[in-house]
């Protein structure tokens, strides 16, 4: 094996590593969103003024760092070459980046990071979908059963799965994942513009 199939070998390795993990974080993120009054049921046993802050702040900025991370991992995957390396559940995968990037946004700049907030579970809503669409991508289509499994075990539903919905699959995967990106890259895009465009306009309120 040469220099050239390893480092390509190694670059399938690391994309895939990275999607499965944020397929994680996003669960992640969500229990830290759903355990809120837990948070506050342990914030009753600090004393110090100063504790209490931290805590308010790493129990609400962790649930945040783990979204940007699946949805930044989830613009990188977003790409007609990445897609064709490694198995991608299309549209799944992509669709669900667009509910958490929203979800998002909603946490940063519209105060949805804020219990009291009418943002708060309309937020929760959107993060709660994008990990129900993730999971049913990951289980179902992503570790799909094996081709060895399949010859023993003949399915006409696991095997239309497999050669249609997953990104790398040739051509009928190929050929979802082109479309799955003309037009969730332009969500995302419209999204991120949504989002800059409210953190300036805070911004300026700010600094009136």
């Amino acid at each position: 094996m040469d220099a050239t199939a390893i480092a390509k070998g190694l670059e399938v390795w690391t994309l895939q590593t990275l999607l499965n993990v944020s397929i994680m974080l996003g669960f992640l993120s969500m229990g830290l969103i759903l355990a809120q009054p837990y948070y506050d049921a342990l914030k009753k046993h600090l004393t110090l003024r100063v504790s209490i802050e931290l805590w308010n702040v790493f129990t609400v900025l962790l649930a945040d760092i783990f979204l940007v991370l699946v949805v930044l991992i989830g613009f990188l995957i977003l790409n007609p070459d990445i897609m064709a390396d490694i198995k991608v559940a299309v549209p799944f995968v992509p669709a669900a980046t667009v509910l958490f990037a929203i979800g998002l946004v909603l946490r940063l700049f519209y105060d949805g990071h804020r219990q009291k907030s009418p943002r708060f579970k309309t937020a929760l809503w959107f993060i709660f979908a994008a990990n129900l669409i993730h999971i049913i991508g990951f289980s179902f289509i992503m570790e799909a059963p094996s081709g060895e499994y399949l010859s023993i075990h003949p399915s006409p539903f696991w095997t239309f799965i497999k050669s249609h919905l997953r990104s790398n699959a040739s051509p009928h995967g190929l050929e979802v994942a082109q479309w799955t990106f003309y037009f969730i890259f332009p969500l995302l895009l419209s999204i991120f513009i949504w989002g800059f465009a409210r953190a300036l306009k805070t911004l300026t309120k700010q600094n009136d």
